[in-house]
């Protein structure tokens, strides 16, 4: 894999680690409540949830850091985690929030393509 491929997943992959920081641990302080625009009451009441889907970013973030470390052989690994993070972002994005596709689907569409472009 090219050194371009590699660093784009590993910023997919930090990107989704400081998802788990944010929603695990930030969620309900300031700079939490700014980031998704909300109340400390909303924060509070949401608290539960948000944990487990920066739990969940953190797997993705794991699998894209497993399959890096595999190199030539992680091309698999890397495809499925990537398609991963696409298909959430893309929901994301019609569910949620329109910055969701560029903050999340975008980068990892990119790595897709560097990925298979090889």
């Amino acid at each position: 894999m090219t050194i371009v491929t590699n660093i784009t997943i590993a910023l997919v992959a930090a990107l989704h680690f400081s998802f788990l920081v944010l929603e695990m641990f930030l969620w309900h302080r300031p700079v939490g409540l700014k980031v998704f625009n909300q109340s400390l009451e909303q924060a509070r009441s949401t608290k539960v949830l948000a944990a487990n889907m920066g739990l969940y970013n953190g797997f993705l973030a794991a699998g894209l850091i497993w399959g890096l470390s595999l190199g030539n052989s992680g091309l698999g690994v890397l495809t499925f985690f990537l398609c991963c993070v696409l298909i959430a972002g893309l929901f994301g994005a019609f569910t949620a929030s329109r910055k969701i596709l560029y903050v999340q689907a975008m980068p990892a569409a990119v790595g897709l393509v560097l990925l298979w472009l090889q």
